[in-house]
């Protein structure tokens, strides 16, 4: 298989929304996980050429590189595209509300740290918002407490939780995102919207800055 893999140099590499999850769903790097935060960083800035895959990959031989990338591309993390995807205009702070308000069809939504303080909102009241972020904090500590039962005993490799109504639908979602050091909750009021291009800004953004 690895002798029929080849690279298209005039394509750009670019993340998808499930491979911008599956990037900073854990704390825990891995190849995989390292090799698209750098995408995210980097993808954008030129072709994929066989030095920058490379580069992109850690990888000692083009052959490497490829194999690596031929697995996320068949997980479909990442794709190739003709032109680069546009930057985030403005800095993160000026940016999140609106990004944030996206990611929920009720647009309310809200970004914390891993010490209970919000960074950002949208459509929640600040008093609200202050005790949400609170929450988060206990709930990133909650999960990381009891990370091997809901891993290793019940094979459950996904570290969001929600608030669900009888139906089943969330009504308060909570999504851990690791960031190089830095961990952070992504609270998402109704049913989150996170399989668009506004996540995987997001994501970008906040690996611009921390990773």
């Amino acid at each position: 298989m690895s002798e029929k893999l080849s690279l298209n140099p005039a394509l750009y590499a670019e993340v998808t929304p499930a491979g911008a999850y599956y990037a900073v769903s854990s704390p825990t790097p891995d190849s995989a996980r390292r090799m698209l935060v750098r995408i995210l960083r980097e993808g954008s800035l030129a072709p994929l050429t066989e030095e920058r895959l490379l580069a992109l990959a850690e990888a000692e031989t083009v052959e490497q590189g490829l194999q690596l990338l031929y697995r996320l591309q068949r997980l479909e993390f990442v794709q190739g595209t003709e032109t680069p995807r546009p930057q985030p205009e403005g800095n993160l702070e000026t940016m999140l509300p609106d990004l944030l308000g996206r990611l929920s069809d009720s647009g309310r939504a809200l970004l914390a740290d891993d010490n209970g303080f919000y960074l950002a909102c949208s459509g929640f009241r600040h008093e609200s918002a202050e005790e949400i972020a609170a929450l988060a904090g206990d709930m990133l500590s909650l999960s990381q407490r009891h990370a091997l039962l809901l891993k290793n005993n019940l094979n459950i490799s996904n570290s969001a939780w929600a608030i669900s109504n009888p139906a089943g639908h969330s009504e308060l979602g909570f999504f851990p995102l690791h960031v190089g050091r830095q961990s952070f909750v992504l609270i998402v009021g109704g049913n989150p919207q996170l399989q668009g291009v506004e996540f995987v800004t997001l994501v970008e953004s906040l690996s611009r800055r921390y990773s």
